[in-house]
């Protein structure tokens, strides 16, 4: 922020005003935090193969987050044909897109990470401002020809940051920002430039510097020269023209609702029509559609998730008893979830994990038969579907890696799970451990409890140093016609006497056999 400071002083106290809010926003601890957690995800692209995981990763790791995306991809606005609902990330990703949920996270982000604040009503009105904003861009980005069209929606998500810092760290100054503005009749560049001696976009590309932001969403922070702007020439000053229009257009959204053919949609048409290829219909049908989606997310972000549908009934499975293990350790059945009140056992497992189960299949299934996903996607689909399904804290999906003689965990979701992946290593050796127990014997497994001194003298060495705090645990192995492939491993740090229903044990099965058939039809080889 060194430039930001260093601009020449300003008439009477503006440059004091500028220092003093600088070092406000320099003393605020948590915002270093969240500016590395927006360049995150700001740096995933739809173009890189493995971006949807780690887009998938990052949600899951914010519970608040998880479930108002959840919630966003569960409404009638986003819905599909089928009304099947949406219980993963994986699958939200793949109706909504992954454009939408990226900067809707981000929006959130915001949100989330800026409202804890004093002048709570100030703060929500400028982080609407950006809320509205980036839709708006979003739409724009959806009708251009530009490859990269997103990012216009996320530098108009930040055109607003300047007027929401000011107001987050300095609302005195804000204050007098504002009544510039509404009472004197001063654009919003003229009044910056009389309270701090500088343009509310270099405040915020200041900022965003420090984030790391990429430079073509910085520049697109700009303002643009003064006048009606010609056709842009190239993806950059398009993306100004919209980070520019959507910033204006956010105002006359949200003091006037449906805003098309007021006076002031006029003048906003005016100086952008030709620019941007709008007429007064186009104008009317963009903020149509806007407004709704604006809407839906103003509602995922203040309300909690939906429950799922009440648990199906489902005809139930045989026991099956290998004489090579415990029947303690198989997966029994049970109907523990009669009569309890709540949403879960004190495990965490919900109580209707077979409806949540179904429900992850059946994405599954329809995922498979779009022809658009990758062995990777399939199998990230079907471990969060695990991990989400039975109130999971962490979940690894090992494959056979012949190279390294290891089975090695290529994926996780769930607590400490970069750290975890890497120490999550088997050895491809038979052992008397549980996991070649299940490998060897193709057979489910389900640990009520791990403190007991017969289970933990079954846990090999690594998992008792790398996973100290697991009370229960599952094993699935995947085994096709007697040779071990990997397995799907997943745990909770709390007791689970509960055990799995027989339409839990059926549903996982399936689940199971969904991603066997994955691995055979795909390259096992490229998965992670």
């Amino acid at each position: 922020m060194s430039d930001f400071l260093a601009l020449p002083s300003a008439p009477g106290n503006a440059n004091a005003a500028r220092r003093l809010l600088m070092q406000k926003i320099s003393q605020n601890e948590n915002l270093p935090a969240l500016g590395r957690t927006v360049a995150r995800v700001v740096q995933l692209t739809s173009s890189d193969n493995e971006a949807q995981s780690e887009l998938t990763y990052f949600i899951l790791s914010d519970v608040g987050l998880t479930q108002k995306i959840l919630r966003l991809a569960n409404t009638v606005f986003y819905r599909t044909a089928n009304s099947t609902a949406v219980t993963t990330i994986s699958r939200a990703i793949f109706v909504l897109g992954f454009d939408l949920i990226k900067t809707s996270a981000l929006a959130m982000l915001l949100v989330d990470r800026l409202s804890d604040r004093q002048h709570a009503h100030s703060i929500h009105a400028e982080l609407m401002q950006a809320l509205y904003a980036s839709v708006i861009g979003r739409e724009m980005a959806r009708k251009s020809s530009y490859q990269g069209g997103e990012e216009a929606a996320i530098s108009a998500l930040f055109k607003n940051l300047g007027r929401l810092l000011m107001a987050a760290h300095d609302h005195a100054l804000y204050s007098k920002l504002i009544g510039l503005i509404e009472t004197d009749g001063l654009s919003s560049a003229q009044a910056s430039m009389q309270v701090m001696g500088c343009s509310l976009e270099m405040l915020a590309e200041s900022v965003l510097q420090e984030w790391q932001m990429p430079p073509a969403i910085i520049r697109s922070l700009a303002p643009l020269a003064a006048g009606v702007p010609k056709p842009a020439k190239n993806r950059q000053e398009w993306m100004q023209q919209v980070a520019a229009f959507s910033a204006e257009a956010a105002q006359l959204l949200s003091r006037t609702g449906t805003a098309a053919a007021t006076e002031r949609s006029a003048t906003l048409l005016a100086r952008y029509g030709e620019a941007l290829n709008l007429d007064s219909k186009s104008l009317d049908q963009l903020f149509g559609a806007a407004g709704r989606e604006i809407n839906i997310l103003r509602a995922s972000m203040q309300l909690e998730l939906e429950p799922v549908s009440p648990e199906p009934a489902l005809a139930p499975i045989a026991k099956v008893v290998l004489p090579t293990l415990p029947d303690d350790m198989l997966m029994v059945c049970g109907n523990a979830a009669e009569g309890q009140i709540g949403s879960s056992f004190p495990s965490g497992k919900p109580f209707n994990a077979s409806a949540r189960l179904l429900a992850g299949m059946q994405d599954v299934t329809q995922v498979m038969a779009s022809g658009r996903s990758k062995v990777n996607e399939l199998i990230l689909l079907a471990m969060e579907t695990l991990y989400s399904s039975m109130g999971f804290d962490f979940a690894a999906f090992c494959i056979k890696d012949r190279k390294s003689g290891q089975y090695r965990a290529r994926m996780t979701i769930g607590k400490n799970h970069i750290v975890r992946q890497a120490g999550f290593v088997l050895p491809l050796e038979s052992t008397s451990d549980i996991f070649h127990l299940a490998l060897g014997n193709d057979a489910d497994l389900i640990i009520a409890d791990a403190t007991t001194s017969k289970i933990i003298a079954l846990l090999p060495a690594w998992h008792r140093t790398l996973l100290t705090d697991t009370r229960s645990f599952i094993v699935l192995p995947l085994v096709v016609r007697s040779v071990p492939l990997g397995l799907f491993y997943a745990d909770r740090t709390t007791l689970a006497p509960e055990g799995v229903s027989p339409d839990e044990a059926a549903l996982i099965k399936a689940l199971k056999g969904q991603v066997l058939a994955a691995l055979q039809a795909g390259d096992r080889n490229n998965i992670g």
